[in-house]
């Protein structure tokens, strides 16, 4: 067994095919293929099983993986933190389930290190816990943290949910809304698995309100279109709407159920120096409203 076959599995595992991690590795399948072929015959486990769609780990593949995980993940930190360390510089991942809390906190970990380099991935709520758990994050922001003893949460803000409609709409020349309004309203809502979703719908069990049609699209500038083009009311949160020169914002007055976003990372990092600087910054930001978990 070497880390050079260790590495080939831990790439197939990831992409859930060959060919898929030749390409993001930039080697040959044929050559990718071998290696994993060696590691299975000097262990004497099967660790894929091959579909007509790839391939899928095998309970062994599966325990195997989580233990690449943790090695590969380890031996980036040991990478960056040296880095860091020597020049300032260094490598953050962040993986946030939009832009609007993470981008000031970078910000302000950019005035502290300004050669740190940055990778925001957006993603919804769910993603944001997986990307963590699977250590391809450093440091999150998501509506909606796992209770894991493996992870450190910090609640961070408290967000209240909002409709928009298109400047067209009847609904244009009102301030606000009720959620009695939203009574057999066309809706557009992001995917199962997005916090806003689900606090919205959360708000609509509590008030006893039935939608009407409801369109499902996968992203926040879908949701926009969406709503610009006249399928239905979108939703979203207050700090989260920003301007469309097409579109109007009402807060619903009586939603009372609020998001709360979290910063979260691996409760074992979170003294690391990045991660630590980017909490710190996190509570230089959002102090007033931020409290130990």
């Amino acid at each position: 067994m070497s880390v050079t076959q260790l590495r080939a599995f831990h790439y197939v595992a990831m992409a859930g095919g060959y060919s898929q991690a030749a390409r993001e590795i930039s080697i040959s399948q044929s050559t990718l293929s071998a290696q994993v072929r060696q590691l299975e015959a000097s262990s004497g486990l099967s660790l894929f099983e091959r579909t007509p769609r790839g391939v899928i780990l095998t309970p062994d593949g599966r325990a195997l993986y989580n233990i690449t995980s943790r090695l590969f993940a380890a031996l980036g930190q040991a990478t960056n933190l040296l880095k860091s360390q020597r020049s300032g510089a260094g490598r953050l991942r962040v993986c946030a389930d939009g832009v609007t809390h993470a981008l000031p906190i970078l910000a302000r970990l950019r005035e502290r290190r300004p050669e740190l380099n940055f990778q925001l991935v957006i993603q919804n709520s769910d993603r944001v816990v997986e990307h963590l758990v699977q250590q391809q994050a450093d440091v999150g922001i998501s509506a909606n943290p796992l209770r894991d003893e493996r992870l450190y949460v910090r609640p961070l803000i408290n967000l209240r949910i909002g409709a928009f409609v298109p400047k067209t709409h009847p609904w244009a020349e009102r301030q606000h809304i009720d959620m009695a309004d939203l009574m057999n309203c066309p809706f557009v809502l992001r995917e199962q698995g997005s916090r806003t979703r689900a606090v919205f719908e959360e708000n609509l069990a509590e008030h006893n309100i039935r939608l009407g049609p409801v369109l499902e699209v996968t992203s926040r500038e879908g949701v926009r279109e969406a709503v610009a083009n006249g399928f239905g009311v979108g939703v979203i949160v207050d700090t989260e709407f920003g301007y469309d020169s097409r579109l109007h914002y009402l807060p619903i007055r009586d939603a009372a159920i609020m998001l709360k976003e979290h910063l979260i990372c691996l409760e074992e990092r979170r003294r690391q120096p990045m991660i630590a600087d980017f909490i710190t910054c996190a509570i230089e930001m959002f102090g007033s409203s931020m409290q130990t978990a």
